[in-house]
């Protein structure tokens, strides 16, 4: 069991049981600064008192706008010790989607990150009326800064925010997250303190990180994954290191030396497509060794394989697979990989490097996480690992994974027919997932229940998973699989273009002006994707083969508008927006 029953007690539980001098660490100038345990709790007293100055109530809601830094997590605490709900928002949504959250949640409070964000919710401001406050973490001339709210806290009693703290409980309801939702309105998944802390608490055992661990973070607090993830590391003891940018994060890596860092799928892909990059460079016995661990490690499983295999392997690591944990900071014990299906490949090919890469699964609904792959309950590739102790599943007719435990959310925001379809009345929430158990314990997820179709032959696809595999190929960066209720299932192929470039280069092809609109459209390209569509259609049964693709020009992104802040297809969205590209291959 814990010893916290609020999100609340865990920096003063890190006070008491391991006081650190850098809680959370900041590059400023070049330098890494470290706030400690004992400021970062004189901080969030400071904000709380603030923010009662200000008015806010006990249920108010209180919102956060911002890219990951400590600003976020103080003002995270802060809010909850007062007995208002946080509201973590995407700093990268449209102006409808703020516009709709913030009305839905009825916002009294908000704080922002930078100035972009300011104006961009400030232009909006007429449309909220609920919105009393808006405050920004950097300093701008003539904005308000968010230190307003704790000078404006110095006269309020710090009994005031005592006897708020007395009465929040362990199921009050501590935060509204508003999925990024592939179709529809955002919804507001409630969770209450016992939900995430259950999570803390179910993670502990899977996670190899203790008091002396630093950590990296850079995807965002605002998802209840990392979040979750902060609160366990904070009540671990562990340094939370902040990543500058996206753009920064291999630099940030080799100095953080961090020892565990969470990522999504697709920021994998992009890593090992720059060691590949850099394989394609070598040239004579490096450039064969190097394609032959590459071979060895998609040879690779846990468990099972034979002491020669284990003797290369012991090889292909030291002279190859080393320089891989180098650029990882070289003290990496495991990456937490959620948020979307990881590529077995991938997996096998971390693992052989001795990077290993633990794949897990879970919902927003689920304060997140269900089951993980771990050294203590065992890793198998192409599963997402064991049931958390404190977690229940069982499966629909239809294959459903439907979870129970104390990590289910108390419901969505205003939408109680939606919480009385999605949560049985014992408690059995329903993921919207397909999936199944391999060896009887590790859970596997074959698809989601709202994106496998049918053809209009009655033959069921599975896009996802026919995605992930068709993504192995070197020459594709996307691919979404589309057909429902038509003849037979088609794709919608985005090439890899830093790829192809390079290739063309060295394989002397004809690729234009080398823009994305001359590379898709260049004889040479298209015949080399072609032979990729067949070599990977191969793998699939006949009803399941991509009759017909067409290739785009630009990636997705979420800035597109095809994918959620969480990387995740907007389906619906990417169909209308190819219309036109979707018809040419039905209608011909």
């Amino acid at each position: 069991m814990l010893n916290t029953k609020r999100l609340f007690d865990i920096p003063f539980y890190q006070f008491e049981k391991y006081p650190n001098a850098n809680m959370f660490v900041t590059k400023k100038k070049g330098v890494w600064e470290g706030v400690s345990t004992k400021d970062f709790i004189d901080e969030i007293i400071a904000y709380s008192k603030g923010l009662i100055a200000f008015g806010i109530q006990p249920n108010d809601k209180v919102a956060i706008v911002s890219t990951n830094r400590v600003e976020w997590n103080i003002m995270d605490i802060a809010i909850q010790q007062i007995g208002a709900i946080v509201v973590p928002i995407y700093p990268n949504i449209s102006a409808n989607d703020y516009r709709y959250i913030f009305n839905d949640a009825e916002i009294k409070l908000c704080t922002v990150g930078s100035i972009d964000l300011f104006t961009k919710i400030n232009e909006i401001r007429s449309e909220i009326p609920s919105l009393k406050n808006l405050f920004i973490f950097d300093d701008v001339e003539n904005i308000p800064n968010w230190t307003q709210i704790k000078n404006n806290g110095i006269n309020i009693d710090i009994q005031d925010l005592e006897s708020r703290k007395k009465v929040t409980q362990n199921d009050d309801l501590a935060t509204i997250i508003y999925t990024s939702g592939t179709t529809g309105n955002p919804k507001g998944v409630m969770l209450s303190h016992n939900n995430l802390l259950s999570n803390v608490e179910g993670c502990i055992p899977r996670i190899p990180t203790d008091n002396t661990s630093r950590v990296l973070t850079f995807l965002p607090a605002c998802h209840v994954y990392e979040r979750m993830l902060h609160y366990l590391y904070m009540y671990l003891g562990c340094s939370i290191y902040y990543a500058e940018s996206m753009d920064t994060i291999g630099e940030n890596i080799k100095e953080v030396k961090p020892n565990m860092f969470s990522a999504v799928p697709r920021l994998i892909e992009k890593v090992f497509e720059k060691i590949m990059a850099k394989g394609d460079e070598l040239t004579g016995i490096k450039r064969k060794l190097f394609f032959w661990a590459i071979k060895l490690g998609e040879e690779y499983e846990a468990e099972g394989k034979s002491a020669w295999y284990k003797l290369k392997l012991w090889v292909a690591r030291k002279i190859i697979f080393s320089k891989w944990k180098e650029a990882l900071g070289g003290q990496v014990k495991a990456i937490a990989s959620g948020s979307a299906a990881l590529a077995p490949r991938l997996a096998r090919l971390f693992l052989a490097a001795g990077i290993p890469i633990l794949e897990g699964y879970g919902l927003t609904e689920t304060s997140p996480v269900i089951s993980v792959n771990c050294f203590k309950k065992g890793i198998k590739i192409g599963t997402v690992g064991t049931l958390l102790n404190n977690v229940q599943v069982k499966f629909g007719e239809d294959g459903e994974i439907l979870v129970k435990g104390p990590n289910v959310m108390l419901g969505y925001y205003k939408l109680p027919d939606k919480t009385k379809e999605d949560i049985e009345p014992d408690g059995w929430f329903h993921t919207g997932d397909i999936g199944e158990m391999v060896d009887g314990k590790y859970l596997k997820i074959t698809d989601r229940k709202k994106e496998i179709f049918k053809t209009s032959g009655g033959k069921y696809i599975a896009p996802q998973a026919m995605e992930n595999k068709f993504k192995e190929s070197r020459f594709i960066e996307q691919i979404i699989v589309i057909g429902e209720n038509e003849k037979f299932p088609s794709g919608l192929i985005v090439p890899n273009f830093a790829f192809i470039k390079d290739y063309a280069k060295k394989e002397n092809l004809n690729i234009g002006d080398s823009s994305n609109k001359s590379i898709i459209e260049s004889p040479d390209i298209q015949s080399i994707i072609k032979n990729e569509v067949e070599s990977f259609n191969k793998l699939f049964g006949n009803w399941e083969q991509l009759k017909r693709y067409e290739l785009l020009d630009k990636e997705f992104s979420i800035e597109g508008g095809e994918l959620t802040p969480t990387l995740k297809f907007k389906r619906k969205f990417i169909l209308n927006k190819y219309k036109t590209l979707y018809d040419k291959i039905y209608c011909d």
